[in-house]
């Protein structure tokens, strides 16, 4: 079969890198892609939101499935327009409609999904810039830290820890004034949950479900969690704490409510599920909702499932995920995001990629695979930085060693090791990611 990725990032590399294993592939398509995709299949110019230029590339090309990346075009309803048009509907799909992807889309629409479906969650409450006084109001009557989230669409980077009530006063204003543009028209406060993070995924059909592995992300620009939100600096999976008890309770307090829910609420979803979600001693409570996979979550995770990604998908666009298995490696994969200076604010592009053979090679059996994220090419081929995160390089140890910590500090040697070997002018990395994994694995 033929199968279209929408996206240019690392996602959408290790979409292709994982789709492109499959048996029941013919031809591979990426939109736009970038020079990592290049590798494995076609990249087609063109954006992911121009829902008529996705058209002429499915009818062009004989796609049968449409996998879609990023966040905006399933917000802003592409999933829809492929159900409305007669030669579109028969394509699988994977990706919800609008209204499913307003889990994303809206803080304030998932805030209350969760509240009206009991799902476990921090208390929040919503304001315009018409209610600033009793936003300061509500500010006051909680503990700092304090915790501000755009509702809608912000590149991952709408959420605000403030430490100080002065500081949340401050910041509400400057979302609601627009630094976060239109996205922060309205702005969802929540209570600080205090906790360890973790990122946990599945692929439904709306009924049924595969758990796919977790992940921990590196949100900060800096070693030890410091500095500002970013897109993500980094990725392990597993993590220690996920044991079968923490699934369980995941799964039945969590999973199975949010599925039971959008079906009680007539919303179809066929697609990938993101968890953002906070281990307070023991007990989850969701962060937020994503409609897609996470970055760079998945350039770790998908180097750890062993069965045909492929396989999956369709059977997710065919309403037949029951009878899917999942078969996961017990190994470790790690995630390094090698970004450009200054990023997550201003940064420049253009700057010449050299040294590491992986960065042409994606179909290495070596432990390190090197993904694409911000690349482009030159009109004589040479790799230049194209985003703030420029590439992401995942380390996978197949052969486990003797404990979590020795296996996540051999990542990391592998990881750091290949980083050291690419060069661009201003390359930035944190060289923390995996060590509190560690730490915590040793108590």
């Amino acid at each position: 079969m033929n199968v279209l990725v929408l996206g240019s990032g690392g996602r959408e590399h290790a979409l292709a890198w994982k789709i492109g294993q499959s048996p029941n592939l013919d031809k591979l398509y990426a939109m736009p892609g970038n020079p990592g995709t290049a590798q494995i299949g076609c990249n087609i110019a063109g954006s992911p939101n121009d829902f008529n230029r996705v058209k002429e590339v499915v009818v062009e090309h004989s796609i049968d499935m449409v996998v879609v990346g990023p966040e905006e075009p399933l917000v802003k309803g592409l999933a829809d327009y492929f159900k409305q048009d007669s030669a579109l509907k028969d394509i699988l799909f994977i990706g919800p409609e609008s209204r499913g992807a307003a889990l994303e889309g809206s803080k304030q629409f998932a805030k209350e999904f969760m509240l009206k479906h009991s799902i476990p969650t921090a208390a929040f409450r919503s304001f315009t810039s018409d209610s600033i006084a009793e936003a300061d109001e509500f500010l006051e009557s909680l503990s700092a830290p304090y915790v501000l989230k755009a509702d809608g669409l912000a590149a991952g980077k709408g959420v605000l820890i403030c430490q100080s009530l002065e500081q949340a006063k401050q910041e509400l204003r400057n979302m609601l004034g627009g630094k976060f543009g239109s996205a922060g028209n309205t702005v969802v406060i929540e209570q600080f949950l205090s906790g360890i993070e973790v990122s946990m995924f599945i692929l439904t059909d709306g009924t049924d479900y595969l758990l796919l592995p977790e992940a921990k992300d590196y949100k900060r620009i800096g070693d030890g969690d410091k500095g500002p939100n970013t897109g993500g600096m980094g990725a392990v999976s597993p993590v220690p704490f996920v044991d079968t008890e923490f699934c369980a309770k995941v799964r039945s307090k969590i999973i199975e409510p949010t599925l039971a829910g959008l079906r009680a609420d007539g919303i179809p979803y066929k697609g990938f599920i993101f968890f953002g979600l906070m281990n307070c001693a023991g007990n989850p409570y969701v962060i937020e909702y994503n409609v897609r996979m996470g970055d760079p979550e998945t350039e770790a995770v998908l180097t750890r499932i062993q069965s045909d990604l492929l396989g999956h998908l369709v059977a997710c666009a065919k309403g037949k995920l029951k009878e899917e298995t999942l078969e996961i490696s017990q190994s470790m994969a790690l995630t390094v995001v090698c970004v450009s200076a200054g990023y997550p604010d201003s940064y420049s592009k253009g700057k010449v990629i050299s040294g590491n053979d992986l960065l042409y090679c994606n179909t290495s059996s070596g432990p390190v695979k090197v993904f694409h994220s911000g690349t482009s090419s030159s009109a004589d081929k040479t790799l230049l930085t194209a985003g703030g995160r420029v590439l992401a390089i995942t380390a996978n140890n197949h052969s486990l060693c003797n404990n979590i910590a020795e296996t996540i500090d051999v990542c990391r040697q592998q990881a750091y090791v290949q980083i050291e070997n690419i060069s661009y002018e201003g390359k930035t990395y944190r060289n923390d990611i995996g060590l509190d994994l560690i730490n915590l694995s040793e108590l």
